[in-house]
């Protein structure tokens, strides 16, 4: 009785949801936005619209030339967390949910006899009979994967979409798993990948033939040890962690893929995780900022070490140090004349603020007290209530506005963006799904670019 783990991932969730809510849309296809706009990428599309190409990361008038009678519906995030709880407490009548993934996905543990194959397979079962009860019609669907862990389960629920069940026994490894492409497995996103081929492993049958050693080189820590005993089955809870970073990322609209536009979402992004910091009570000695730009696989990256300080405006003035890296010609560094698409600003080495005693040549004035009074107004009155110059290009365009991470639980003082007071917009596994998907468009939009550079 190998089976532990039953991994439920909804299908196309938030395009079935309104499939479901809109029975004019079922069997047709759909795609979801998140604004009403033909620039604006998909983050979900039916399988209805994917039989076309379709998919996350598409440019609504991509879809639009891809399947001329497509459906677009702006996200309602409102709807997508009421049917979340519905669904959980629909599979919950089946069995108990040991660990909620995301808006779209939970896992289960298996116990006692319920890790017998045939028993495993009958509960797979009534959660998609108790799913069915929920939401009849059968626009909302499931995938379950069963498996040793929750690593294999969730892999094994990707295997057969829609509506499918995989099972995944320790007699099949890794057998079963050959048929995929690395990219297919949880935690292998882009450049987890090209480490792998960096490393020689280009297979997911090699991956799994590959020691702990060479494992643990290719991850660059522990993580690939972790990998290796996964893969083969082990169950491995996940081990808590402490924060070691706070950091923000987004996507560039058209309107900011210039070296002006790219800096000031870059400030806004870095003052929001000082804000976020000074309310853990943090200090931070380290800055990383990201560029990526279109056409370029590689990104521009730097890191800067410095006295653990949270003082907005010291921040700053290192970000401009680092963007400005003694080139005034250029406004942004990186490729000459190339298109900046992403930007992202990352706080490092944090310390709590009691175990520091900050920097002997600091001011002596107590620059705490003005960003104490900054972050009390914006908390009271909405974010960017009060703002910092340079960050003005970035919210005239409303670019980076409060978004949750995959690790983070939400803070509603620090998140609120004047948004009304349990606005679903900024549900936890709402933002956690909306930035994965977000993540993905990302991945899509440089590989369209690539392809029209022929790169």
């Amino acid at each position: 009785m190998s089976l532990r783990s039953l991994f439920v991932d909804f299908n196309s969730y938030f395009a079935s949801v309104e499939q479901h809510e809109d029975p004019s849309l079922r069997e047709r296809p759909v795609g979801v936005a998140p604004v009403a706009a033909e620039t604006t990428s998909l983050i979900a599309a039916s399988y209805e619209a994917k039989a076309f190409g379709v998919g996350t990361g598409t440019l609504v008038r991509e879809a639009r030339r891809l399947c001329p009678e497509i459906q677009i519906r702006v996200a309602r995030p409102e709807r997508y967390v009421v049917w979340h709880h519905r669904l959980i407490e629909a599979i919950d009548h089946a069995i108990p949910i040991a660990r909620v993934g995301s808006i779209d996905e939970v896992a289960c543990e298996l116990v006692g006899r319920q890790r017998r194959r045939d028993i495993a397979e009958g509960i797979a079962q009534q959660v998609k009979n108790e799913i069915a009860l929920a939401a009849p019609g059968g626009a909302i669907r499931c995938s379950i994967g069963i498996a040793p862990n929750d690593f294999l389960a969730k892999t094994a629920s990707d295997m057969r979409k829609p509506d499918g069940l995989t099972v995944i026994e320790l007699t099949d490894l890794p057998q079963a798993l050959h048929g995929l492409e690395l990219r297919d497995l949880c935690d292998i996103g882009h450049s987890m990948e090209a480490r792998l081929h960096e490393a020689g492993i280009t297979t997911v049958a090699q991956l799994t033939a590959a020691d702990k050693h060479r494992l643990r080189h290719a991850w660059g820590g522990i993580e690939g040890e972790r990998m290796w005993g996964l893969l083969r089955g082990a169950w491995l809870p996940t081990a808590p962690t402490e924060r070691g970073s706070i950091g923000h990322s987004h996507v560039l609209g058209p309107e900011l893929r210039t070296a002006i536009g790219a800096r000031a979402v870059l400030k806004k992004l870095l003052v929001k995780a000082a804000m976020r910091m000074r309310r853990e009570e943090m200090l931070s000695g380290a800055l990383a900022v990201r560029i990526r730009f279109i056409g370029h696989d590689q990104r521009w990256e730097r890191d800067l070490a410095f006295d653990p300080t949270d003082d907005s405006r010291e921040l700053l003035w290192l970000l401009n140090g680092v963007l400005d890296s003694g080139n005034r010609r250029h406004p942004l560094p990186g490729p000459g004349n190339a298109t900046p698409l992403s930007v992202s600003v990352t706080l490092m080495r944090l310390v709590p603020r009691t175990q520091s005693s900050g920097s002997l040549f600091a001011p002596v004035q107590d620059t705490r007290r003005v960003d104490a009074l900054v972050d009390r107004i914006n908390a009271k009155f909405g974010y960017n209530k009060v703002y910092f110059g340079s960050m003005q290009l970035a919210l005239e365009h409303d670019a980076a506005p409060m978004r949750i991470p995959f690790n983070r639980i939400p803070d509603a003082g620090s998140e609120n963006e004047a948004t009304h007071e349990g606005d679903a917009s900024q549900n936890a596994l709402w933002l956690q799904s909306f930035n994965r998907y977000k993540v993905i468009a990302e991945g899509e939009h440089r590989k369209r670019e690539r392809d029209k550079h022929g790169q």
